[in-house]
């Protein structure tokens, strides 16, 4: 498939809960907490088909050691047709220069890290006070 990967998106409220409601974040349920975090992260990457939002993901950085990558979704309807990995590479190009990059995976994201070059840091566990309820 032909996906349309943009660093420099403009997106917008509706696209972008539609695409979390649909893979039942929590985050959908605070919708001006979750725009106002996507505006606030150092980068977003987004993924459409035909003019349509199918994915977005954001970075969060010091820009000088570590990045963290907090979210990445593809709409359910899209998912495993290379959208997430074009996602992905795009924001590990653009941080291949720093020391450090983080995030949490878990279920069936765990091996697409993977395959991405994540690994489990050493023995670290991790850990979060959290307020959402999809867990």
């Amino acid at each position: 498939m032909n996906f349309e990967i943009s660093m420099h998106d403009q997106v917008h409220e509706a696209e972008i809960l539609d695409i979390y409601r649909a893979n039942d974040w929590s985050s959908a349920q605070k919708p001006v907490q979750l725009m106002a975090a996507l505006r606030h992260s150092h980068s977003l990457v987004t993924a459409r088909q035909d003019g349509q939002l199918i994915g977005l993901g954001n970075a969060i950085s010091d820009w000088h050691l570590v990045v963290y990558f907090p979210h990445l979704l593809v709409h359910p309807d899209f998912q495993n047709l290379g959208a997430g990995r074009l996602m992905m590479q795009a924001m590990l190009f653009k941080y291949k220069d720093l020391h450090q990059k983080i995030l949490v995976a878990e279920h069936q994201a765990i091996k697409f890290y993977q395959s991405m070059g994540f690994v489990r840091a050493g023995q670290t566990e991790p850990m979060w006070i959290y307020a959402g309820t999809e867990h």
